[in-house]
């Protein structure tokens, strides 16, 4: 029987995305072992990917205009099929939609988000799938319940101005308004991210300063996160999970949302677990492998499920900062970064393609049995 592999990786931000990995790596392994079996299948951790994942297992894309993170109108693609629909905040408001992708960590909302759903229920979906990574803003998702209905008020009853700069001034929190067709469907926030709304591991103080936030602006965000969870839902503030998306994980959790594992969620979408049977290897991977690896990535997930069915794992990355001994605690049987190959960061980002080629064709001479 011909070997079967499994290409089941995440992409690498900013060189190639899973599918053109996938692609890159498949290529190698026939290059070496032309009658292997190579099931490409493009995987995602909740964030940037997740609707593409969605889209390279069949879904239908489903495109819709909603505004970005500081209001200028851009178009996002919600993926669709048999009564699920996906949605991803990264690109209908996350960071890579901000002009210039300069910072506004005050001013930035997940308006676009709350677009995005009112899209989705347009569609009459029994289950509507958020991906929630990769956010731009710290509104405690203020900005997509806006966009859905509630209001947010100041003590004059004025509109409170959107943004996590704002919402300290928030006196009230009407959801009467709430598109009442939310109440007939089933709510996945995908996250790995665990981290509460509030405190030292919360969504200001963790997150804020990758969304651009100085010291000052966290202290600020932190003060609005905690006026606007007193008057949503305070008993959620300390749920795993609440913090994620600078607070949108909480306005979900507050709508009634299941939270689970991002990765989980896709590779149950993209159908993972039956390609592995009989499969002889898996190859998964991701720009960079390092200690948060072991956090929810998509690795980690894919890992688990093909250690689970029996199958060994290889990993592939643009560059790694792990030992030995590091990478086989994670469950893998290697790891194969591009700097082995090309040790300029800048050409392994250039050339990636080519890099992963060589990385498939060697794989297949080290990993697949001679033919017969």
């Amino acid at each position: 029987m011909p070997p079967r592999v499994v290409v089941a990786s995440d992409s690498f931000k900013g060189s190639l995305t899973s599918v053109e990995v996938g692609a890159a790596v498949r290529s190698g392994l026939l290059d070496r072992r032309a009658d292997t079996v190579v099931d490409v299948v493009p995987v995602a951790d909740g964030g940037e990917g997740t609707v593409d994942a969605a889209l390279a297992a069949g879904f239908r894309a489903v495109p819709a205009a909603v505004h970005g993170p500081t209001a200028e109108p851009v178009r996002t693609t919600l993926a669709e099929r048999d009564g699920v629909v996906v949605l991803e905040l990264a690109d209908a408001c996350g960071l890579g939609r901000l002009p210039g992708r300069t910072p506004r960590p005050l001013a930035a909302s997940s308006r676009g988000l709350g677009e995005a759903l009112r899209a989705a229920l347009d569609l009459a979906p029994r289950t509507m799938v958020v991906g929630v990574g990769g956010s731009a803003s710290t509104d405690g998702g203020a900005g997509m319940l806006t966009a859905l209905g509630a209001r947010v008020l100041d003590p004059s009853g004025a509109a409170v101005p959107e943004g996590g700069g704002d919402l300290g001034r928030a006196a009230t929190t009407d959801l009467t308004g709430l598109d009442p067709r939310l109440r007939g469907v089933r709510l996945v926030l995908a996250a790995d991210v665990r981290s509460p709304l509030l405190g030292p591991d919360g969504a200001a103080a963790v997150f804020g300063p990758q969304k651009g936030a100085t010291p000052d602006d966290v202290a600020v965000l932190e003060a609005s996160l905690a006026t606007w969870a007193g008057l949503l839902a305070p008993d959620l503030v300390g749920t795993p999970g609440a913090g994620a998306a600078g607070g949108v994980g909480f306005a979900l959790l507050a709508l009634g949302a299941e939270h689970r594992s991002g990765v989980d969620v896709v590779l149950d979408l993209v159908g993972l677990d039956a390609l592995l049977d009989g499969a002889d290897l898996v190859v998964t991977g991701e720009g960079w492998l390092d200690a948060q690896t072991s956090s929810g990535k998509a690795v980690t997930g894919v890992v688990r499920r093909a250690t689970a069915a029996g199958v060994p794992v290889v990993a592939v990355c643009g560059r790694t900062t792990l030992t030995e001994d590091e990478v086989a605690g994670l469950g893998l049987a290697a790891a194969h970064p591009l700097t082995d190959l090309e040790p300029d960061p800048r050409r392994c980002v250039a050339e990636a393609a080519d890099l992963l080629r060589a990385v498939g064709a060697r794989l297949a001479e080290e990993r697949l049995s001679a033919p017969a």
